[in-house]
């Protein structure tokens, strides 16, 4: 950074490397857990996540912040802000400032810049029929998430999962993009698993078919589920995929519904070439990520849905 931030500064001069191009991206959400300080770490990493998914190094963060600042403890903002630093760091990242507004409800998250070398790097286009599909992060978030609003079952337990699921990086993820040259992946976010495949396909022009039972639903998720526990949210993205996704008969209804719930935070999905497969499971895995095997890429047949649970 050529301005600090103790000059305050209204905007940020950064020198840019070259060779490079910019991924740019912004996201925002209201608490998902309890604990401040857990919650800035999982808007953080939630940020951080689309450059990731891309490739692509985290680069420059801002802050964007809504807080009732008149009617709530100022601790609990700055605790909100000390756990997003810390996720910055762990990035990477430099901070370089941000902006906030007094509101009636918490927001935060952040604006990122990354860098990515812009003859290699992954997007929605990139699927290729024989690529198989690994997943970073178990699935549920969404349905715990519910279950911690209505304050139904071991909220202590159920926040910590969401903790440790949403608050991780997608780090490893990105650097296994970038070593093996992949073209195709995408962050599983608020459309849920099945929903961003499904772009994936859509885009790639291919089908996609996904094994429900490699598939890393998180267990008490998955009880939470079959209790009714399942957010609105995650309905509509079942019902808005419904007439692209066949299943298969048989498959269990639980999961399917888990495959369209909303994420905040999610894994990684990378599309790898058969002769990489094992080279990016033993990367994942060495990095402490999960290296799911959940699927396949197919040729595109318009006789048959773009994406199949099986």
């Amino acid at each position: 950074m050529l301005t600090g931030l103790g000059d305050n500064e209204d905007a940020a001069v950064v020198r840019f490397p070259q060779g490079k191009a910019l991924v740019q991206t912004l996201d925002f959400l209201t608490p998902i857990v309890n604990n401040p300080y857990w919650f800035g770490q999982i808007a953080a990493a939630n940020s951080l996540s689309d450059v990731y998914a891309m490739g692509g190094e985290p680069y420059t963060a801002m802050n964007i912040v809504c807080f009732p600042i008149q009617t709530m403890d100022k601790k609990i903002l700055k605790q909100i802000l000390e756990g997003g630093m810390d996720k910055i760091r762990e990035s990477g990242a430099v901070m370089a400032g941000g902006h906030s507004v007094k509101d009636t409800e918490i927001k935060y998250g952040l604006s990122v810049t990354g860098i990515v070398d812009p003859a290699a790097f992954a997007s929605n286009r990139g699927l290729r029929p024989g690529d198989h599909l690994l997943l970073t992060k178990a699935i549920g978030v969404g349905v715990l998430s519910t279950a911690l609003k209505a304050n139904f079952g071991d909220s202590a337990k159920i926040e910590e999962l969401i903790y440790r699921w949403a608050g991780r990086l997608n780090k490893a993820g990105g650097k296994v993009i970038q070593a093996l040259g992949l073209k195709g992946a995408t962050d599983v976010t608020g459309f849920g698993l099945g929903g961003h495949v499904l772009e994936l396909a859509k885009a790639s022009g291919v089908n996609v078919e996904l094994w429900l039972d490699n598939i890393p639903f998180i267990p008490e998720a998955v009880d939470l589920a079959g209790m009714g526990m399942f957010p609105g949210g995650s309905t509509a993205n079942k019902k808005y995929c419904h007439s692209l996704v066949e299943v298969s008969p048989g498959a269990d209804s639980i999961k399917v519904d888990l495959a369209f719930d909303a994420q905040t935070s999610g894994g990684l999905v990378l599309s790898v070439p058969e002769a990489q497969l094992e080279q990016a499971r033993d990367m994942l895995l060495e990095a402490g990520d999960l290296a799911a095997h959940i699927g396949q890429v197919l040729p595109d047949d318009p006789a048959h849905g773009k994406l199949h649970l099986v």
